[in-house]
């Protein structure tokens, strides 16, 4: 592919770093939830969840710690408009005072519109579009905490909300209003997660972390002391939760620390070409977001290395995923990731996800539209650039 002209990279001198007031983390940490239910002044809170986790029981240790708990178990992966609207209504007839989501980042992505919604008097339906963008939101919202059970997306520490519209296009509503309260990290949550969803979920955190070392856009000191603390940690663990998860919470926890990193990471120097070409994956075809990522990263780092200073970032990058591997370029960095999704069992081909070859020319318009995405992407990434990506 050819591209367009490379970009600089410089590293902000003046930049701003903004995350989750205050984390709470280890193993068992989730049962101080009810606590800071209280802390926050919140008596009757509204948890934002799915149904898989409600049959799993997870949530079982609020109904008997909080009095006056309500649930909202309509989650559904790639979240909806409609999933806003049916827990925001939940939170205006019980009166809620607070919100808790509890989940991946489907879940933990609804609770953040919520909590902003629910804090207004109005019961108008949403107006999604007047907040579809940066910084668009006016007001305050109710108080906030976000409990992951993947590790994966990073959620609990991001100003971002990620939204699927009736068009299936997925659109983000990004403002420091959404940051919450709270963010609670315990390997406990995350024992039950399938070793793919694992695998997944895991080098979907490693593209949070490698995108925001690579943007071209607020690239920064700290987030990229983040994204390299992240990448050596989701590296170090990943092969431990795939393969005995079930037996290792500390090496969860491990996963969903790094995750937090990364979050933090991409939510203050923002993430490109991976997700910009991932996200018709989901919208189109209904891949889960992470497995979407997982395979995005080894056609877009290929074409982001055709630009030298991308390239040597690549290189640093490698040190911290695959040390003692002594890799020393690009090309060296992307066999190691390649070889790590197949060790981990993932895809690696868009056939393999039902995706055809007729269904090339849609995914790249449909990329395309990622504005607030691609011009992060440390090379120009063009539609005629999607198409030989996609290929």
């Amino acid at each position: 592919s050819k591209g367009g002209a490379p970009k600089s990279f410089p590293v902000s001198l003046m930049f701003n770093f903004a995350t989750t007031k205050s984390l709470v983390c280890g193993v068992g940490s989730s049962r101080s939830i009810p606590e800071l239910c209280a802390k926050l002044g919140s008596k009757r809170p509204l948890i934002v969840t799915d149904e898989g986790l409600m049959k799993l029981g997870l949530l079982d240790f609020m109904s008997s710690s909080v009095s006056s708990t309500t649930i909202f178990s309509g989650v559904t992966p790639d979240p909806t408009e409609e999933n806003v609207k049916d827990a925001l209504e939940v939170a205006r007839m019980q009166g809620c005072d607070g919100v808790v989501g509890f989940g991946g980042g489907s879940s933990l992505d609804v609770a953040k519109v919520v909590a902003y919604l629910a804090s207004s008097p109005s019961t108008d339906t949403p107006d999604f579009k007047s907040m579809y963008g940066v910084d668009r939101l006016v007001g305050s919202r109710l108080p906030l905490i976000q409990v992951p059970t993947t590790a994966g997306t990073g959620s609990e520490v991001t100003p971002i909300s990620i939204l699927t519209n009736a068009s299936k296009l997925k659109q983000g509503v990004v403002s420091p209003t959404l940051l919450p309260d709270y963010a609670v990290l315990d390997g406990n949550l995350t024992l039950t997660v399938p070793p793919a969803t694992t695998a997944h979920t895991g080098v979907d955190a490693m593209v949070h972390a490698i995108e925001a070392y690579t943007t071209a856009i607020k690239k920064n000191p700290l987030s990229d002391l983040c994204a390299l603390e992240a990448l050596r940690i989701l590296t170090s663990n990943i092969d431990a939760c795939v393969t005995s998860g079930a037996s290792s919470p500390s090496a969860r926890n491990e996963m969903l620390y790094g995750s937090a990193l990364a979050g933090m990471a991409f939510a203050n120097a923002p993430v490109g070409g991976v997700h910009a070409l991932a996200y018709p994956l989901g919208g189109m075809f209904g891949v889960p977001h992470g497995l979407s990522c997982s395979l995005m990263l080894p056609a877009v780092m290929e074409f982001n290395a055709g630009e030298g200073e991308c390239a040597e970032m690549y290189v640093r990058i490698g040190r911290e995923m695959f040390p003692g591997s002594g890799v020393d370029t690009a090309e060296g960095v992307l066999e190691e990731v390649i070889r790590m999704i197949e060790r981990l069992g993932l895809p690696r081909k868009l056939k393999e996800v039902g995706v055809e070859e007729g269904d090339v020319e849609r995914m790249a318009d449909e990329s395309m539209k990622q504005v607030r995405l691609l011009p992060n992407n440390p090379r120009e990434l063009g539609r005629d650039d999607a198409v030989s990506i996609y290929n």
